[in-house]
């Protein structure tokens, strides 16, 4: 009976390495990963070393939606090198997306964003527009009077929320959405900073 016991029990954690192992190992990275802050480019959202979850199986239920704090891996325009980034996004396929007198307009509406600590100081797509910028930007549309980019067709437009200083869409252009990672979730460290993202 002694040996039935010690059979089992050996059996059971045995099972227990295996799930604990497909957790880490294979189902862990396609759900839930963490990941560090390096920059302040979503400041005061997110500070730097910050260490936020990210849900890496949201996108694969629903699309995602405005004001989602999004990583992803940053399109060659961005990064020289393969890094992963995050932003907010801002515009959606379809959508009209313009900057004017520091408020971000998206269809031609004023986007209330509570998260910002400063106007953007740049007028956009004015500024940042000139002929050879129609391949990485589109043709100009006019909405309401002002000068608007329409986001393409499976692309996606994302804003550090420290609009000011971060490197985003409006230096780089449009982030193919096949490049999303995923949604952020959570502050998990430092656990002063510990808080749901929205």
């Amino acid at each position: 009976m002694r040996e039935s016991f010690q059979s089992q029990a050996l059996e059971l954690l045995d099972s227990l390495l295996i799930a604990i192992v497909l957790v880490f190992c294979i189902i862990r990275p396609f759900v839930v990963q963490a990941f560090y802050i390096p920059s302040g480019s979503m400041r005061n959202t997110l500070q730097e070393k910050d260490r936020i979850l990210v849900n890496r199986f949201i996108y694969r239920l629903r699309a995602p939606n405005r004001r989602d704090i999004v990583v992803f891996k940053a399109p060659p325009a961005a990064s020289s090198e393969p890094k992963d980034f995050i932003k907010r996004l801002v515009g959606k396929e379809g959508d009209l997306v313009a900057v004017r007198d520091g408020v971000l307009y998206v269809n031609g509406k004023a986007q209330d964003e509570p998260y910002i600590r400063q106007p953007m100081y740049y007028p956009f797509p004015e500024d940042f527009y000139t002929a050879l910028d129609e391949e990485k930007w589109g043709p100009l549309v006019e909405q309401d009077g002002m000068q608007c980019v329409r986001v393409p067709k499976g692309m996606l437009f994302v804003l550090g929320d420290n609009r000011n200083d971060s490197n985003d869409g409006h230096r780089w252009g449009f982030l193919p959405r096949r490049n999303l990672l995923g949604r952020a979730m959570v502050i998990f460290w430092p656990i002063p900073r510990i808080r749901l993202l929205h």
